[in-house]
């Protein structure tokens, strides 16, 4: 029996921190029911082409040729192997044949506890339809009922089953059922259930389990069925029965050679899902070099952030001059690995195409500016807008191209160089705040009397070398730097894009202040290049702080043991902001306002299949919060804004919108400070109020949420975007908060008191280390 990973996980196991549902399939499969089963894998990817869930393969005798089939038509197979136990204990006389194995086997199913859902299919199915609502269900057992044996039974080859009943309670009621004999004896998975649930299950349209003998005398299948179900002893994969042939009809249109289903999927319409892309894209461009298919799988692998097989996969087979879009994501994918001369070449030929040409002049501008050529990067940029007014990327890389740069009025011997992210105008506010809050602990002065500026995301090159090396020490910090995907390079594998061999021979004290580890939950790193960076990173620092207690353990899983005690916990310096500005004053009233932020990135790493549900929880919190106050959505970037739009145009509400994006760093810590309560999914939105002593709660979509409120102690502040009673326990935890504010405040600013005693602790350190 599994271990359920999901109650004994260690704090930093991200599906147990964000609560993300872990959905999964399964069936049973033998060798008699192979081919049928491969029918159903192959008619499930083309009909849900955006699904990719574990399938969980139940098998006590599958061969290694069998094995190899089914992985090569799904890349996310988890082979189980069951035992027949249980199946001795419960069969009668002679019924032992390969229906009655498969409904005991079956029951396996609720041994399983890696997963929040499984959703059992059985073998002699084939998917003709959308499936998303069987994903986005979320509570107790579902099944269509039976047919022929009345509403109050169910109907097995397809169930729902949520994790309540995939237990050992679950279990030990199936089991004392089939040992007693008290179920039918000729649909013994079927009896067990129904004798067990009684009727109680979630009732599903019968198109989710429509059975062939509802279409006898040769009767069409219905438009809307979803999955159909050959039920009975004649399988299609057989010779199939007299009377059914429109059924064994739409069966067959799956019956294809691994090649006519791998171009079959790789022709579908949108919304391919990556992972299904790359796995039956690889083997379909080895064999023929497409092209085109070689690029789908090339923007797969880099939406999935592996940017060495987006080079190698296109770099493998012979673009045409022109073909502008090939040649535009293999520049994208090179210039992700750092090979900016060949990224160049390629972009530059993708411009000759004018669907492709903004994009590319972008990419181009981008890359200059990376390589420290603003004056290139404005011209590539300029380009990017002629041919395209309404492009907003080449936009964004003209306005950084044109700033003109910060003049420093420092000497460099006085000065920190200070290695951030920089955030641009309407970029993400809690980024913007970071620099100047990061340099607040070091000193009053953030100007560049005290700092040299270099920007993370730039090639680290000699001239910055020199310049760095010019200084006292250099900072690193802050932020949620450690993430493989802001601004891809093949230097690091994180956001500063740093050669060995420069940081190797930086001269100066260097100090690690308050970075994250921000992984999403689903998300990786490239694990040598980004190990071999972070273990010379530690190895060079004489200070090295991380800003979670979740982030530190990641770091040194990766490390060896002799460099464990050299990472250690520096909050982020916003958490503490009340302290740092100089001549601080709580504010003496606070306005009656519940400010509301949600975060839309990598919204599928965030939601996965919930954002519905979601949507319609916030849609019940935000009326009920509006009988606490005023409540308005804050956003830190633009596409923050998403939640009032699709709150008006789903449920009908109208949710102000306050675009902290435009907004001055002493205009986002006064609005925050002046709130009675946030409600926040950007780690920011938790830590800045919090920092200036306004309660929060957190929407936990990223370990990172949890982390931080597991180090204040107080987990209670979050609740996941999939919890079951979001709506619910936002609104009691508000209620909670705001009962007597005064005291809460006081909660945080004691909580706040802890952080800055470990921050003052470490800046001690820090004036040794740095000379200041």
């Amino acid at each position: 029996m599994t271990t359920n990973t999901l109650t004994a996980a260690p704090i930093t196991d991200a599906a147990a921190l964000t609560g993300k549902r872990r959905i999964a399939f399964a069936s049973y499969v033998d060798e008699n029911y192979l081919p049928g089963f491969l029918t159903l894998l192959r008619s499930l990817a083309l009909s849900n082409p955006s699904v990719c869930e574990d399938f969980v393969v139940l098998y006590d005798d599958l061969r290694p040729g069998s094995i190899a089939r089914i992985r090569a038509l799904h890349p996310r197979i988890v082979l189980q192997r069951v035992n027949d136990t249980h199946y001795d204990a419960y069969k009668k006389g002679d019924q032992d044949n390969y229906l009655v194995r498969k409904a005991y086997f079956i029951l396996d199913v609720f041994r399983i506890r890696e997963y929040d859902t499984v959703i059992t299919l059985d073998t002699d199915m084939v998917v003709l339809g959308d499936l998303r609502e069987l994903l986005e269900l979320r509570e107790g057992l579902a099944a269509v009922p039976q047919f022929f044996y009345g509403q109050h039974k169910l109907n097995s080859g397809l169930l729902v089953i949520q994790r309540e009943y995939l237990s050992d309670e679950f279990c030990a009621r199936l089991d004392k059922c089939g040992r007693s004999g008290d179920y039918e004896l000729d649909k013994h998975d079927q009896g067990i259930l129904n004798a067990v649930l009684d009727g109680d299950f979630v009732r599903l349209d019968p198109r989710y389990n429509f059975v062939k003998r509802r279409l006898s005398g040769d009767l069409p299948v219905p438009d809307d069925t979803a999955i159909l179900h050959f039920t009975g002893r004649h399988k299609p994969w057989q010779g199939g029965e007299a009377g059914y042939s429109q059924a064994e009809d739409r069966w067959r249109e799956y019956e294809l050679s691994d090649a006519e289903f791998q171009a079959a999927y790789l022709e579908s319409g949108g919304g391919l899902h990556h992972d299904l892309v790359v796995h039956f894209g690889t083997p379909h461009v080895q064999r023929t070099g497409d092209v085109e298919v070689a690029r789908k799988v090339a923007a797969a692998h880099l939406a999935n952030g592996d940017y060495q097989d987006a080079v190698d996969i296109l770099g493998g087979v012979r673009i045409p001059l022109d073909e502008a879009w090939p040649h535009e994501v293999l520049g994208h994918a090179l210039m992700s690995v750092s090979r900016y001369e060949e990224a160049k070449a390629r972009l530059l030929l993708a411009t000759a195409a004018p669907n492709r040409a903004a994009t590319a002049y972008a990419r181009l501008a981008q890359m200059a500016w990376v390589n420290g050529d603003n004056t290139e990067a404005l011209r590539y940029a300029t380009a990017g807008i002629t041919v395209d007014p309404t492009h907003r990327p080449s936009r964004l890389w003209a306005q950084r191209a044109a700033a003109l740069p910060s003049q420093e009025r420092g000497s460099a011997e006085d000065q920190l160089a200070h290695v951030a992210f920089y955030m641009d105008r309407q970029g993400n506010a809690g980024d913007k705040l970071l620099p100047e809050t990061v340099r607040l602990a070091f000193g009053p002065d953030t100007t560049s009397r005290r700092w040299h500026s270099v920007h993370a995301h730039r090639l680290f090159d000699e001239a910055a070398l020199e310049r760095v090396n010019a200084r006292r020490g250099l900072v690193i910090g802050g932020g949620g730097l450690f993430i493989p995907d802001t601004m891809p390079n093949g230097n690091s594998a994180w956001q500063w894009n740093v050669p060995d061999a420069l940081l190797n021979r930086i001269d100066v004290p260097i100090a690690v202040f308050a970075v994250g580890f921000n992984a999403f939950d689903g998300q990786s790193y490239r694990a040598n290049r980004f190990r071999e960076s972070l273990l010379q990173l530690v190895e060079r620092s004489a200070f090295f702080g991380l800003r979670n207690h979740g982030s530190i353990e990641k770091v040194r899983a990766m490390l060896p043991a002799h460099l464990h005690d050299k990472v250690r916990f520096q909050p982020c310096p916003t958490t503490v902001m009340r302290q740092l500005v100089a001549g601080w004053q709580d504010p003496a009233e606070r306005d009656d306002t519940i400010l509301i932020n949600a975060a839309y990135d990598r919204a599928g790493l965030r939601f996965g299949h919930d954002y519905a549900y979601f949507l319609a929880q916030m849609a019940q919190a935000v009326r009920d919060l509006g009988k606490l106050g005023t409540v308005k959505c804050v956003a830190h970037s633009l596409d923050d804004e998403k939640i009032a739009f699709d709150l008006r145009r789903e449920h009908g509400i109208s949710l102000p919108v306050i675009p902290m994006y435009d907004f001055e760093n002493d205009e986002i810590r006064d609005l925050y400070a002046r709130t009675k309560l946030v409600i926040g999914m950007r780690g920011h939105a938790g830590m800045i109020p919090f920092g200036v002593g306004t309660p929060i709660i957190s929407l936990i979509s990223h370990p990172k949420m949890a982390y931080f409120l597991r180090d204040i102690g107080r987990p209670e502040w979050g609740v996941s975007v999939h919890d079951r009673h979001l709506a619910a326990r936002l609104v009691e935890r508000a209620k909670d908060l705001l009962a007597d504010h005064a005291k809460t405040v006081a909660d945080v600013h004691g909580r706040q008191q802890e952080l800055w005693k470990a921050t003052e602790a470490n800046t001690a350190d820090l004036r040794v280390i740095l000379g200041s």
